[in-house]
């Protein structure tokens, strides 16, 4: 239970603070933006990579490979959302092609959390800033506002279902360390896009430095 509404809650919460304090793409987000790539990428490492190993019945790294070319499919149309860019059109209209590709990407990373409890608290502490920046963006927009929460419903939903697909369907326990390993590749690349691209000009200074080691400490002693 406790995977479906993790993910859940963080999507609303990180929803309901945009709604509420209204804050802009700021320094704080960009550094909790940082603070969840650190994590998220020390949660692979140290956790979610080595169970892949460990199995040699498949060749886990084309898995990876392909899951790392499936989110270069995605940011076509997301523009780099995942990982907190939010360079779409200012319209009145759904955005689609942002929500599909979004919705793609979190019932993917869904898949492994329910039997990953390190991976489950990576997903979420990732969450919760993308979703901050994703609601600010919508409610900056001219979108109207039960759009914007249908969007924010609709995407807080996905992870959760990619959770029950994976407990459901019998037919995936054979193929866990390659679905796993592909997952490793679409958060892989996600979370090293964060800790490059979440400051001004790409460059690294003392706050940014410090959240990232805090998130590698932290995920490395959870």
């Amino acid at each position: 239970m406790t995977a479906f509404l993790l993910p859940l809650f963080a999507v609303i919460v990180g929803f309901l603070i945009a709604l509420v304090l209204k804050p802009s793409i700021s320094n704080k987000v960009n550094l909790l933006l940082s603070f969840s790539g650190a994590f998220l990428l020390s949660t692979i490492i140290f956790e979610s990579l080595p169970e892949v190993y460990i199995n040699q019945d498949h060749n886990v790294g084309i898995f990876i490979v392909a899951g790392l070319l499936m989110q270069i499919l995605l940011e076509f149309s997301s523009k780099g959302a995942e990982h907190g860019h939010t360079h779409q059109k200012d319209t009145a209209s759904f955005p689609w092609l942002l929500f599909i590709s979004l919705s793609i990407h979190a019932l993917i990373e869904g898949f492994p959390v329910s039997e990953n409890d390190h991976m489950l608290y990576g997903i979420v502490v990732h969450k919760l800033p993308i979703a901050i920046i994703i609601s600010s963006f919508l409610l900056a927009s001219q979108i109207k506002l039960w759009k914007s929460i249908l969007f924010i419903v609709g995407f807080a939903l996905m992870t959760p279902l990619g959770s029950y697909i994976n407990q459901q369907a019998f037919i995936l326990d054979s193929y866990k360390t390659p679905i796993n390993a592909f997952v490793i590749g679409v958060l892989l690349h996600v979370s090293t896009t964060i800790l490059f691209e979440s400051s001004k000009n790409h460059q690294f200074n003392a706050s940014k430095l410090a959240v990232i080691i805090l998130g590698f400490i932290i995920a490395y002693y959870l």
